[in-house]
């Protein structure tokens, strides 16, 4: 998708099915994707993670671990796990959650750090 001005986010939305949390990696991927050669791609990538109207995880660039995600009570993984999942961003600017939820619905939201916009890629992958 793309993140214009006066329309600032992309948003997913996910589920996670089942009776038992899965462990997922969300991304949020633009630099790379200038690499790959799509033209305007998101420089600088910000992510957040809400469980209904609730924000439970952010990121804005994947080596730095931010606090909401265990202030909201949840398990997640820092810029090693993630790295151990050989799924980790190309690029340090890049947005990552290593997160283990719950079965429900999840949205991401991505928007462009400082204003920013561009053509933008959310992931969701399974970690086993």
């Amino acid at each position: 998708g793309r993140v214009e001005t006066g329309d600032n986010v992309m948003i997913a939305g996910f589920i996670i099915g089942g009776d038992t949390p899965k462990t997922v990696l969300v991304q949020a991927i633009g630099p790379a994707m200038t690499a790959a050669g799509v033209p305007g791609a998101l420089a600088n990538p910000a992510l957040q993670l809400f469980s209904g109207q609730t924000a439970i995880a952010e990121n804005e660039d994947w080596q730095n671990a931010l606090p909401l995600c265990q202030q909201s009570g949840h398990t997640c993984g820092g810029p090693t796990e993630i790295a151990a999942t050989g799924l980790a961003p190309s690029h340090p600017l890049e947005a990552a959650l290593l997160i283990t939820l719950a079965p429900g619905a999840y949205t991401a939201i991505v928007s462009g750090f400082a204003g920013t916009t561009g053509v933008g890629l959310v992931e969701v992958l399974e970690v086993n």
